[in-house]
């Protein structure tokens, strides 16, 4: 792991704990900092918590099919509008996005994923 790499978080939003766990933990071990939302809504409260406080996420790794109204294809959407700095990995083992639903210089990537394959995607959407 580079020096820059050491400064960088994660933001996983994914509403089943035990993917969740996996992917915070790998990702740490890899040398970023992680931050964790199980749903959209959460996510984009804790974006805006980060900007407040000078905002230091940089990728965020998100599922589709979340509850509460926020998919992750409309977190997408609203990261890339409100954040477009913020590198967007979207993962899902049950959707398949439609062409348009990943922001340009997102990824998607289906589960189940490997730990180089979503430590490969984090990397390539990173500003």
């Amino acid at each position: 792991m580079s020096e820059t790499d050491a400064r960088l978080t994660v933001l996983v939003v994914e509403d089943d704990a035990v993917i969740r766990c996996a992917a915070v933990e790998m990702i740490v071990e890899a040398g970023f900092a992680v931050r964790e939302a199980t749903n959209g809504n959460e996510a984009i409260r804790l974006l805006d918590q980060e900007q407040e406080a000078g905002g230091a996420v940089c990728v965020v790794v998100t599922d589709i099919d979340m509850p509460l109204g926020i998919d992750g294809i409309k977190l997408a959407a609203c990261i890339d509008r409100r954040w477009p700095h913020i590198g967007i990995v979207i993962t899902s083992g049950k959707v398949r996005p439609s062409p348009g639903d990943v922001p340009t210089d997102g990824l998607f990537i289906r589960k189940p994923y490997t730990d180089e394959s979503l430590l490969a995607a984090i990397r390539s959407v990173m500003p």
